[in-house]
């Protein structure tokens, strides 16, 4: 499923997921892959993306286990798979690693995460 790609890369609330908490890290998220596309080869805004979304996956995580949500163990893989894509990039970033983060977390959020809105 395919999800067209706002531009400038910014949250809206064409992503909200009704979980202020959720929303406000998925608005970093965005920030930090707005923040590689600008500048590809600093390694320290990589690792960064890397970080913050590695703690907003982890309080997801924690919502969907404290609300016995359904989907959690299949979430956890999706969310293994990209941090571990993000882990291995390396700066300077291409345009087609820095497209393919842009398009994941748009389709993430709006073809995965939309599932739990109102779950968890």
């Amino acid at each position: 499923m395919s999800f067209e790609i706002p531009e400038p890369y910014v949250w809206d609330e064409s992503f909200r997921v009704m979980y202020d908490n959720i929303d406000a890290e998925h608005k970093a998220i965005f920030e930090c892959i707005f923040n590689c596309a600008k500048d590809p080869s600093s390694a320290p805004l990589v690792t960064k993306l890397y970080d913050v979304t590695a703690d907003h996956f982890k309080d997801e995580e924690g919502m969907m286990e404290k609300a016995k949500f359904s989907d959690l163990a299949n979430h956890k893989v999706i969310h293994n798979d990209f941090l571990a894509k993000i882990k291995s990039l390396k700066a300077p970033l291409d345009d087609a690693s820095v497209a393919w983060a842009k398009q994941w977390l748009v389709g993430h959020i709006k073809g995965i995460d939309f599932k739990y809105k109102g779950k968890l």
